[in-house]
């Protein structure tokens, strides 16, 4: 998913997705530190939107779980304005810090800037492999490579994450949409596809790696 909302005031995190929803962004809202962790753990996020006053544990708490394993942006939003928390939030990792009340327009414009400054990349280049996004090719050895919509799709998010490890189902969600009538066997068949492609010895994959009984990884070069 593009956004993360963890917010324990259900109709200010209702309201905040539907402004998302209408800007294209694919969003997800809990209301707990537990819930929080155990959606990103499966699924993962571009963005998260952190609330810091949760019901038993805090935002800071979900905060540091995540930095210790990903630098995914992360905005806090909270009616706590003091410099300590502020400060507190910042150091240990925070993008930026936004106080409660905020303006709609404002949050979405920091939305935005963040997006692009992290995601706007037209190239992504790993050892031999090229993917330019701004006319969505891919090259391998300065080669273009036939890919279908879906294939480059597929090969930008694994990219993008190199390293990670991402769920089958947060695969197929990004790529194929929760909304998809395609089943998860046709993503074992683009994975086929793309190590065909890609991949020196496509029976041995050193790029686009299994981890059984949960998804994929990129480990390119």
């Amino acid at each position: 998913m593009d956004i993360l909302i963890v917010e324990d005031n259900k109709e200010l995190a209702d309201l905040l997705c539907d402004f998302l929803r209408a800007n294209t962004y694919t969003v997800s809202a809990v209301q707990t530190a537990e819930k929080a962790l155990l959606l990103y753990e499966t699924y993962g996020a571009r963005l998260v939107v952190l609330d810091i006053m949760l019901p038993n544990r805090d935002g800071f708490y979900v905060l540091e779980h995540i930095r210790k394993e990903s630098n995914t942006p992360i905005l806090i939003v909270s009616a706590k304005t003091n410099k300590e928390d502020k400060l507190n939030g910042l150091h240990l990792g925070a993008d930026d810090y936004i106080e409660k009340p905020y303006d709609i327009d404002i949050m979405l414009a920091k939305i935005s800037g963040i997006f692009k400054r992290r995601y706007a990349v037209d190239e992504i280049i790993d050892g031999n492999i090229r993917i330019n996004k701004a006319n969505h090719t891919v090259y391998k050895n300065e080669k273009e490579l036939e890919m279908t919509t879906k294939e480059f799709e597929l090969l930008s998010l694994l990219m993008e994450n190199k390293g990670r490890t991402l769920s089958k189902e947060y695969i197929f969600k990004q790529v194929w949409g929760s909304d998809s009538f395609s089943e998860q066997q046709t993503l074992t068949v683009h994975i086929k596809w793309l190590r065909q492609k890609i991949e020196d010895v496509p029976k041995h994959p050193k790029k686009i790696v299994t981890v059984w009984g949960v998804g994929y990884q990129y480990e390119g070069v």
